[in-house]
């Protein structure tokens, strides 16, 4: 099987790009074929691009609190765009203030993502589940 493809970006109006470039380099380094969208994307970026590479999963990093917001509906819309089934992860700083995780874990689990991260998670953690979610990954 080939590599893995996954389309990684910062969703919605958010502009940080230092953990972006971090994924990047680490998932690339793992193995995987990383198309990065960059900061400032729309779900219809990150659609795009998962169609024309068909990519295997979508990562979506937020990191101003407004994560919620802007990933609602991007379950339907890659199922319309053709893409059902694809791996749907997300991570940061995803909901406004302090709230418990195991809530905004059932809330995005809710929106169809496979994978929901809490600020603070390592690059180990997303590795490991991509591991386990394209386990005949090639170098």
């Amino acid at each position: 099987m080939a590599k893995a493809t996954v389309v990684l970006g910062v969703i919605g109006s958010d502009c940080h790009a230092v953990g972006n470039k971090i994924l990047d380099y680490s998932i690339s380094r793992a193995g995987y074929n990383v198309i990065n969208i960059g900061v400032l994307s729309p779900q219809e970026d990150f659609i795009n691009a998962a169609v024309e590479t068909n990519a295997d999963a979508i990562l979506v990093s937020s990191l101003y609190g407004q994560g919620e917001l802007d990933c609602q509906g991007l379950r339907e819309k890659c199922d319309e765009a053709g893409l059902k089934g694809i791996k749907l992860y997300v991570g940061g700083n995803i909901v406004v203030g302090k709230q418990d995780f195991n809530e905004v874990k059932k809330r995005f689990q809710k929106m169809g993502f496979d994978r929901i991260y809490p600020p603070g998670t390592s690059i180990e953690t997303t590795l490991r589940d991509l591991a386990e979610d394209f386990p005949d990954n090639e170098e």
